[in-house]
């Protein structure tokens, strides 16, 4: 049987004189957060604002003046007061398509097109799972900076612990386990869930006595791997949605393992400890998310999908051309965008800093990473409002 990929104007195809059905592979990428609870709808989000970026407001928490009554002291008692704030969001659109030669299909025998068509949802899952990976590491590299570098009033502290104010401007969003392996090896005097105590103690460090009933614990194969050989993860799975998760301390933790890279580079690490602040040790990085921490609202894009012809192309034999067009908004809960508000964000740009009010990358930035911030700043007075962890280990 003569196999070709030769013909002319269908040279993608494998052919054969006697013709047999196509198959389609499978896709084998990585698992995607797009599916799971760490993403939900924020009503408040107006989708349709006239320009790049739309704006949440609210009140923000009072420190109310106390006084004590007095019979005999005429003075007038002060007053209480309250205020607002806003945060910035950014939306984005995103395309995709695929051209066909219209008499190819009398040499190939299919369609080109149907098969853009029947991977498409494929794509753009995989799109948005892509997206809200770069929002996580984007969260990751502005809290970083907060704790490595000189900003919000000082020298920045490095991450949480047990005992520093949630309201700390100088304290990043992230547990640094340093050295330490996120599930350690076992020993005569380190067996069952104390081998795994970095992700509890994580979780305590950064929500202290607000640490919430259950969390999401996105994380790689490998340290998926040392949970099951440490006899951690729970016989029983909780159903979430059209999702069964595996859980580890009884529910604590609702485990998502992609292999997708989850870790910042070594280049912006290093960037990252030029900083004045307190370097980051942990190598590899793993993520504790809140349910609904990442907002994604989907936009009313037009001409959704679009069909164009050329019917003089190809000495007349004509062209079909099919785009599939889809936008959405992704807002991690009490960030402010502060990147570029005059285009749509690439994934890229997601996981840039700002130095002095212009986006750029973060390996790119002057050392030590004065007036530098990440495109997303802190909003939330405290970070008990925040609901993304990155945890450094190793």
């Amino acid at each position: 049987m003569t196999l070709r990929t030769d013909v002319g104007g269908a040279s993608n195809y494998a052919l054969q004189e006697a013709i047999g059905a196509y198959s389609d592979e499978a896709y084998t990428n990585a698992k995607k957060l797009s599916g799971s609870g760490i993403v939900g709808p924020n009503p408040d989000i107006d989708k349709e604002t006239e320009t790049y970026i739309g704006q949440l407001r609210w009140f923000t928490t009072m420190n109310p003046t106390i006084n004590v009554a007095s019979l005999t002291s005429s003075t007038d008692g002060t007053v209480s007061t309250y205020g607002s704030d806003y945060l910035t969001y950014v939306k984005t659109v995103r395309t995709y398509g695929a051209t066909k030669v219209n008499l190819q299909k009398i040499v190939a025998q299919d369609d080109g097109l149907a098969k853009i068509g029947r991977d498409f949802a494929e794509h753009k899952a995989q799109d948005k799972h892509d997206s809200i990976l770069a929002v996580l590491k984007g969260v990751a590299i502005s809290e970083c900076v907060v704790g490595a570098a000189v900003g919000g009033g000082g020298t920045g502290l490095g991450g949480q612990t047990f005992d520093n104010d949630p309201e700390s401007a100088l304290h990043g969003m992230y547990v640094d386990l340093g050295a330490a392996l996120a599930v350690t090896a076992a020993s005569a005097s380190n067996q069952g869930a104390a081998r795994a105590t970095g992700f509890l103690n994580a979780f305590g460090m950064a929500y202290k006595d607000y640490e919430p009933e259950y969390a999401y614990l996105v994380t790689s194969p490998e340290v998926m791997a040392s949970l099951r050989a440490a006899n951690l993860v729970d016989q029983d799975r909780v159903a979430d949605g059209n999702i069964n998760f595996q859980t580890i301390f009884d529910g604590k933790f609702r485990l998502i393992s992609t292999r997708a890279s989850q870790g910042l580079s070594s280049a912006q690490i290093t960037k990252l400890n030029t900083g004045a602040g307190v370097d980051i040790v942990g190598t590899k990085t793993s993520f504790i998310v809140l349910p609904g921490a990442i907002a994604m609202e989907d936009l009313v894009v037009d001409e959704p999908v679009e069909i164009e012809r050329a019917a003089a192309a190809y000495m007349g034999g004509g062209t079909t051309s099919v785009w599939h067009r889809w936008g959405y908004i992704n807002a991690p809960a009490g960030y402010d965008w502060v990147g570029d508000t005059d285009s749509f964000p690439t994934n890229a740009d997601y996981q840039m800093v700002s130095t002095s009010g212009t986006p750029g990358a973060l390996t790119a930035a002057t050392d030590v990473l004065t007036g530098v911030t990440g495109v997303y700043t802190r909003k939330a007075t405290s970070v008990l409002s925040l609901g993304i962890l990155p945890v450094f280990h190793s």
